[in-house]
């Protein structure tokens, strides 16, 4: 019996690995860097709420270190960890001290680029 040249073709899966991956490869890269950047920007998120809160309370009590509002703006920049560098205010409310900050973070995705606006208020009496 002759083998016909096609039906040897067919019968060869030497390529079908490297085919499978060559098709889902781009799915996962991209699932792999949209994870890191939504941890990203979760992370500046945090670090904007933390320091938020932690000049808040340093305006309020620390009367050494966050007597007016430009230090606290200060104290509060110093604290921050993320992404950017956030825009604080501190002002007193009927709230109490308050500081707040917003920062836009910027992603860059495989066909666009995204910007998150972040931000936070915190109050301490």
């Amino acid at each position: 019996m002759r083998f016909r040249p096609q039906q040897a073709l067919m019968s060869c899966q030497s390529g079908a690995t490297a085919l499978e991956f060559g098709l889902i490869a781009p799915i996962l890269f991209a699932l792999i860097i949209g994870g890191l950047s939504t941890g990203l920007v979760v992370y500046s998120a945090a670090g904007l709420h933390d320091a938020v809160e932690q000049a808040a309370r340093c305006y309020s009590v620390n009367a050494i270190k966050c007597s007016t509002p430009a230090q606290a703006q200060s104290y509060a920049t110093s604290a921050y960890y993320g992404l950017n560098t956030p825009a604080f205010t501190a002002s007193i409310q009927p709230c109490g001290h308050q500081v707040a900050a917003t920062v836009t973070v910027e992603l860059t995705a495989i066909i666009t680029n995204i910007n998150v606006p972040l931000s936070a208020t915190a109050c301490f009496p």
